[in-house]
């Protein structure tokens, strides 16, 4: 099997409605670039990756121009050969390095097509569904309980409520959740906007409250991630800091975290996930399948790492709910707050470029 051709095709996915974080005013749209490989027996498989400076550093021009040149270098390349290939094409795409997320889930779709096996199975098959939380975005006290109403209405049991601005209001809004929601799983996520200090308060004050709280304090200072971890009362789970593999080796060698984030479009592909997920595994450390804003076709790769491997111990893959224009349609389920695989081979995902 030879690919003989590759297109690259840029979109512009706009948001229902802007998002919020701590160190980001407002988004409102992602760029999200899909490469389609065509094989000589006219076989396709497709990949994607997103662009913003803001969500995983990447400027989306630079990633254009890096997800070309290495559609130029594809059709030279071994198909089954997903190492190789992929080293081959990082050296051409070094402008943008989290494009090559890009190529890496189009390999692997292709691959699946091969072994008419679905991704979860062809990463080890652990489970075929799991439970994701559902994220509230920065809002007052009202919107954001009328929001969580809606979400759990529509079956999610797992929230994460973004935070950062103010601790202490971070505070009174998961104890309002708790008593509106007494038997939901809550978690907290401040963007890494908080000090030491407020890190280990709000980690008391919550204490029972919360499952989990997301990268606490600066993805700059890791010793102050690592100081909270020592004293928290609740789990610290590492996010912004273990961006790719070799961040994420810092982290879990020295115990700075209690379990790592992994985020498919942030890292570079189901590989360098899978590398991450590993490094974890073996220091002790869990982990948590996340995501950025994102098409469903990068929640389908999330969706594949975290059902592949037992060390996972949480999944948030939510960032295409708000999508208004994503041409991709998922082959996976979302029912009752649980994300259930496709059985079609790859990552299961139809396409409507024309959406």
């Amino acid at each position: 099997m030879q690919i003989t051709r590759v297109e690259v095709t840029p979109v512009e996915l706009e948001l229902a409605h802007p998002v919020r974080t701590a160190s980001i005013p407002s988004i409102e749209s992602v760029t999200a670039i899909f490469v389609r490989f065509e094989t000589q027996s006219g076989v396709s498989a497709w990949g994607c990756t997103v662009a913003h400076p803001n969500l995983n550093g990447t400027d989306p021009a630079a990633a254009i121009e890096a997800c070309r040149a290495g559609a130029e270098q594809v059709p030279d390349l071994h198909p089954t050969q997903i190492e190789y290939s992929l080293e081959q094409l990082a050296a051409v795409m070094q402008t943008a390095p989290s494009a090559l997320c890009a190529f890496d889930l189009a390999y692997h779709d292709l691959l699946g097509y091969i072994s008419n096996l679905p991704l979860y199975r062809l990463l080890g098959g652990y489970r075929r569904r799991i439970s994701t939380s559902a994220t509230l975005p920065i809002e007052p006290l009202t919107p954001t309980i009328e929001r969580a109403k809606k979400l759990v209405a529509s079956g999610f049991r797992i929230l994460k409520l973004k935070g950062g601005l103010d601790a202490q209001e971070d505070v009174h809004k998961i104890k309002a959740l708790r008593r509106a929601f007494p038997m939901l799983t809550l978690r907290l996520d401040p963007d890494g906007a908080y000090s030491i200090r407020e890190a280990l308060t709000v980690a008391h004050q919550l204490e029972g409250e919360i499952e989990m709280l997301e990268q606490p304090t600066s993805s700059l200072d890791l010793q102050a991630m690592g100081e909270v971890t020592r004293q928290s009362a609740v789990p610290i789970l590492a996010d912004q800091c273990v961006d790719d593999p070799a961040n994420a080796l810092a982290v879990v060698a020295n115990k700075l975290a209690d379990g790592i984030c992994i985020k498919v479009a942030t890292c570079g592909g189901i590989r360098p996930a899978g590398q991450m997920n590993n490094l974890a595994q073996v220091a002790g450390l869990h982990t948590m399948v996340s995501c950025v804003i994102e098409p469903a076709m990068l929640i389908a790769a999330g969706l594949g790492v975290a059902l592949s491997s037992p060390n996972v111990s949480y999944c948030d893959l939510d960032g295409h709910l708000d999508l208004e224009n994503d041409p991709s349609l998922p082959g996976f389920r979302l029912e009752a707050g649980e994300l259930i695989a496709s059985e079609v081979p790859g990552l299961g995902c139809r396409f409507d470029l024309g959406r």
